[in-house]
């Protein structure tokens, strides 16, 4: 094979697409070790992998209570999974060879794109740097805040506490959803000291790093601004930043309206009024691909559940800790279908026209999400009749949108059930943006047309 076949077969979208299934291989290893459980026996490797792989794709569904089974070594790797996850592994990659040579390579610029994280102004050092320091800053706010609450509302040992704060506040930055505890976080639904901040590190994390590094940077010359005394042109946002911002505002705030209302006499009924908007709101948060629950969803209405399967299809902002098909790619999906109902030609969002191909990446990437569930839940129809309809949908949308919200029956699947989840979850993560980046980065020429035949629709 000659260099050129090499290099296009070992690209950036394939070269972290095996990343990510090294570092899941990795983790397998490591969780099947005696000393990552918590009574010194070794694990079974199917329980491994399927910690793994949700721990690297940020899903949160798992087979073993996290918080009991494993040991704190093998808390460590799970969290540490995530994290790698979360930053991906090219960025990783990048930033240590940044750091090891004080450069940047020119591939690194392909290899951040294929995972998704657009290059900033600045290149793709400025790139790297502030995916980093977001990170690390919005998840120390969040886990000083947790550390104060558990220590001194919950009497818990300061170890305990900080690292009880350090493994949520990860976990909800990055969309993960794993906790310490068996119930998630149903222990905790009356408190929103608790719930507020990580719904607030879901709702970050999940917004994209291009989104918050313009946000940042606005805030940034607004401040200079203010204090030189000179005032700062108002520029105006990009299309990604303000259709992920207005989607997701748009979704949070018709998840927990929905919520509150079929849920209302349901799983709120025992709640006081404060508490059930509480956790009406975030139940509203979380189907956004972040895996905490305040409530038991075994006991949610049948509308409940379809609603939430919607949300979690949906996901959240491109590149960053979010999965599903993402707001950007709903919005564009639901500006071509309403350009079409008008009889227009172009499609057109907060007053810019998409580009065709734009529109043609959307349709791909939902219509591959709407493939792969379709598989994903033949195979466990089949695999586990047992369970019904509802159970099993939300249960594979959950790994597809990387979401980790779970009926409870996760534990209870066939082994050929729990492969394809591990499937699902694997493409949910790095399917999207592999996906469009590959596209992004073909050009093909073609230097013939066949002849136009318009074929009847609907």
């Amino acid at each position: 094979m000659n260099d050129t076949a090499s290099s296009r077969w070992l690209g950036p979208a394939q070269l972290t697409a095996l990343g990510f299934l090294a570092l899941i291989l990795t983790g397998t290893v490591l969780l099947t070790m005696p000393f990552s459980s918590a009574d010194g026996t070794a694990t079974a490797p199917m329980s491994a992998l399927f910690t793994a792989t949700s721990a690297t794709t940020l899903t949160g569904l798992v087979t073993e209570d996290t918080g009991s089974h494993w040991s704190l070594a093998g808390q460590v790797i799970v969290l540490a999974l995530i994290q790698v996850g979360g930053l991906g592994i090219m960025s990783i990659t990048s930033l240590t060879g940044m750091l090891l040579t004080g450069r940047v390579k020119l591939r690194s610029r392909y290899s951040t794109a294929a995972e998704g994280r657009p290059i900033l102004e600045g290149g793709v050092r400025r790139t790297l740097v502030a995916t980093l320091l977001l990170t690390f800053f919005f998840e120390a706010v969040v886990a000083a805040i947790l550390f104060i609450r558990f220590a001194t509302t919950y009497d818990m040992p300061l170890p305990r506490a900080a690292w009880e704060g350090v493994f949520h506040a990860i976990s909800a930055f990055n969309n993960a959803g794993f906790g310490l505890r068996s119930d998630s976080l149903i222990s905790y639904n009356t408190d929103g000291w608790i719930l507020i901040p990580l719904a607030g590190a879901l709702m970050i994390g999940g917004l994209g790093y291009p989104v918050l590094s313009e946000l940042v940077r606005r805030a940034r010359e607004r401040v200079r601004g203010w204090l030189r005394g000179t005032p700062v042109s108002a520029r105006r946002l990009s299309i990604t930043t303000r259709m992920t911002l207005k989607g997701t505002a748009f979704l949070v705030v018709s998840a927990t309206l929905i919520i509150a209302v079929l849920e209302w006499r349901g799983f709120l009924a025992e709640m006081s009024t404060g508490t059930k908007w509480l956790n009406a709101f975030f139940s509203g948060v979380t189907p956004r691909t972040a895996g905490f629950n305040s409530i038991d969803y075994a006991d949610a209405h049948p509308i409940t559940l379809m609603v939430t399967d919607i949300y979690m299809f949906i996901g959240g902002g491109s590149a960053g800790t979010a999965g599903g098909i993402k707001i950007t790619t709903a919005v564009v999906l639901l500006a071509a279908m309403l350009a079409e109902f008008r009889g227009r030609e172009a499609t057109t969002v907060g007053h810019r026209t998409v580009p065709k191909t734009v529109v043609r990446q959307a349709m791909t990437v939902a219509a591959a999400g709407v493939v792969a569930v379709t598989a994903g839940v033949a195979t466990m129809r089949i695999c586990d009749p047992q369970f019904t309809a509802d159970q099993v949908n939300f249960e594979v949308i959950s790994a597809f949108a990387t979401t980790g919200l779970s009926t409870g029956i996760t534990a209870d699947l066939s082994t050929p059930s729990q492969l394809a989840l591990c499937l699902l979850m694997y493409l949910g993560r790095i399917g999207p943006f592999t996906l469009v980046a590959a596209l992004a980065l073909r050009n093909v020429t073609r230097r013939y047309e066949y002849p136009t035949e318009r074929p009847f629709i609907g």
